[in-house]
Order: structure tokens, then sequence, then C-alpha cells
């Protein structure tokens, strides 16, 4: 394999240590987990590979500490030797690379419209996607059985062992009860109350289930295709059938005191917007839920449940020159931005994500309406430029990222792993 040219990726890495997001490890036996997730996630974070020089520049650890932690990554499979580059005088240096068919993870995401379920390696990549069928007789233990029968199938049909099968995220709209996996009562689920999806789904499939909120999701799926490792303070909007935002300071995900931070769906965007259930006028939630915006733009009612070829008519005629439903469009792109903008002037990020289905449907026509917005708004106390940007996962943002949860949870560096103060 010819030698490739280290300059880059060296540059790279130095501005995340000007930046101060670089993370070091320890050379104390006490730490060797954190140690292997850590060198795991630069490799995994390198899609040409690192040598074993880079990789003591960028986490600190000794010559003979990185030599056994590889050595056990390479035995569990997890990365594989890649060739040689060269570099100056000396040896050629061997090049190290995640082998991202070692582990799989499945997610799934319940969802008011559709249920969809994803199978993803450890890059990350969805190999698997499908969509679950609901039971006619929507009985709690109905509806885990169908989730468990879609795993099955989705994991078979996939062709991979079930043993290299970490677990099943599963993301949902809140709140739900973090400590013991149960939904509460997520008001657009209603079959789904008070379910213990953690235990009766665990109980199903035999695998580790972990339930999150479906907007951290979303962020943390993010986070793992984002290898520059630019999202360290960053808010995700998550746009589907509600709203919502996922949170990220310091590259954590940020879930709050019960885990169901993130509800902006009542911050006030528009005075004069449609009536809200919580009895004031213009919330987020409702001045841009997909029917509401329907109804602004004088379509009929949708068919019952599903309102995707409708808001696909809505961008196309918005695109066709249609004042009417452009009006409209603009309208909810200034929604957004304002709560973006409010948000922000909370907790004061360096970058926003866009992504969820509804989103991915209008973000040909929102897109620029809400960075525009975003960077003009008189009410942002923001002193420097705010990066808006579309999701890079797509519409089944919120089930690759329940299925990243589990890579995140097994393999993903953070301080909080130690036991011991460094």
């Amino acid at each position: 394999m010819g030698g490739h040219n280290l300059d880059e990726r060296a540059r790279a890495a130095d501005r995340r240590t000007r930046a101060g997001i670089m993370r070091t490890g320890s050379n104390l036996p006490a730490v060797g987990e954190y140690n292997q997730t850590l060198v795991l996630d630069h490799i995994r974070r390198s899609p040409e590979g690192l040598s074993r020089v880079e990789l003591s520049a960028r986490t600190g650890l000794s010559a003979q500490t990185l030599s056994n932690v590889t050595r056990r990554l390479a035995d569990e499979g997890l990365i594989v030797e890649a060739g040689k580059v060269i570099s100056g005088p000396g040896k050629p240096r061997t090049l190290l690379k995640l082998a991202p068919r070692s582990r799989f993870a499945v997610g799934v995401h319940l969802d008011p419209v559709v249920d969809t379920i994803v199978v993803v390696d450890m890059a990350g990549e969805v190999i698997a996607h499908d969509e679950i069928g609901r039971p006619a007789l929507s009985t709690p233990a109905g509806l885990v059985d169908a989730v468990g029968a879609a795993v099955d199938a989705i994991v078979e049909r996939a062709g991979i062992p079930r043993e290299l099968v970490l677990g099943v995220g599963v993301a949902a709209p809140g709140p739900f009860d973090a400590r013991g996996g149960r939904l509460l009562d997520p008001p657009l689920l209603p079959e789904w109350h008070n379910v213990n999806v953690r235990e009766d789904l665990g109980a199903v499939t035999g695998l580790p289930v972990i339930v999150e909120k479906d907007v951290t999701a979303a962020m943390v799926g993010e986070m793992w295709f984002d290898r520059s490792d630019a999202l360290g303070d960053a808010m995700f909007l998550y746009y589907g059938a509600g709203v919502g935002v996922g949170l990220a300071i310091a590259g954590a995900p940020v879930r709050g005191r019960t885990g169901n931070a993130g509800g902006i769906a009542h911050v006030i965007v528009d005075p004069d917007g449609p009536p809200c259930a919580c009895g004031a006028r213009g919330c987020l939630g409702v001045s841009i839920e997909p029917r509401v915006l329907l109804a602004e733009a004088g379509y009929a009612p949708a068919a019952a449940g599903d309102t995707r070829p409708d808001l696909d008519r809505l961008v196309r005629d918005a695109r066709e020159g249609e004042e009417g439903p452009a009006a409209v469009l603009r309208r909810a792109g200034e929604r957004i931005a304002r709560a973006l903008v409010v948000t922000n002037n909370l907790i004061d990020v360096d970058e926003v994500v866009l992504g969820g289905p509804v989103w991915e449907r209008l973000a040909e026509v929102l897109g620029d309406v809400v960075a525009e917005r975003v960077a003009v708004d008189a009410a942002s106390t923001a002193t420097r430029e705010i990066v808006v940007r579309r999701s890079r996962v797509g519409a089944d943002v919120a089930a690759v990222g329940a299925a990243c949860l589990m890579l995140d949870g097994a393999f993903a560096a953070r301080p909080a792993r130690m036991m011991i103060a460094l």
C-alpha cells in the first residue's frame, strides 16, 4: 500500500487541540477501559487510519500502554491493520483502521406517523432499514411483540451474527422515565402510555435495550457521524410530527435531571399565531405542526395519520411560485428561527443542526429562510456567527440515533467512564 501524507491530519489534530477538545488518556491501569474507548474513538474518526505514533501524540498514552490497548482492540476484532504510511526517515508506520462490521446495533423510532427500524454498523452506516407495522389491536403487549418481531426479522435479513448485535436503542417522544426505560404519557403516542419498553422489549428480544427521548437520540446520532468533533456545543432541532431540540455541551449529550431535556414546543414564536392547547397563542409546536401549515395554505384536511403526501405538495406548489404556500413556508421558517434564537440565548452553542422527517421534506424551501433569519434576528445575544446546517444523517436520524446510543454507550470516550479523578 502506498504512503500517505500526514500533514493535513496533523493540522486537523492541531486545530482540535487549540479548540480545547482533545481528549487524552492515562497510563494508570485503573482506566484501561477508558483508554480503549479513547483510542477506538480516535481511530473511528479517522477514515484513512492512524499510526501508533499519531495515536500517542493525540492521546498522551505511553508506547507500552498504547501497544497493549491496540492489541486488545485488534483481538476483539474492532480494528485492523491497513497498510503502511511513510513520513520522513525511519521505518514505515502501520495504519490502524476501524473494522466497521465488527459490531452492530438496532435502532427503533416510535413515531405517530410511522415506526422505523434500522441496523447500523460501527461507522454508523445503515445496512438494513424497514418500517414496523402496528398490530390491529394496539395493546401494550401487542405493540412490544410487533417491535420485537421486527428486530428479529431485520437482524436475520441483514445476515449478521446475533452475538455481534450490541442491543436495541429505542427513540420516542417524551416524557419518559429515564431510570426505568418506561414511556409515560407522550401526547402523540397514546397507545404507548405507561409501557415498560426497556424491560418488556428486552424480554422479547433477549437483547439489551436503551430508551431515549427522540431529540436526544438524534443529537447522539449526529455526533456519531461527526468525525471532526465540531459538535462540541450544539443543538439539534428535530422536526417531525412534533418538535424539540437535542443538546450537546462539551461533546456530551445533555439529558437533564429526568432525561427529558429539549422541550421547546411551547416557546412562543408568533403572538398572532394559532391557539395552543396550553392556552397561549403561537407556541412553536402548534405553529409549525404539519396539519396547521396545510390548513394555513388552504389545503383540504390530510388523510388521517399521514401528512407526507400533502407536505410534498405544499413544497412543490411553493417552488412553482404559488404565493400562498410560499408564504406559509416562509412564515414557518421565521417561526423556527425565532425558537432557535431564543433557545440559543440560553445555552450559547456554536452549531445548530436541523433534521427529522418533516424537516427533510421541507428543507429545500425552509433551509435558507431559517439560516438567514437566525443570522439577523434582533433578539439574538450571540457574539459570534452560529453555523446552521442540515443533518448529515437524513430523515431517519431518530432511528439511526437510537442505534448509535448503543454504540455511544459501549465505545464513546467520556471522562465519566473513569473511576478515578485525573
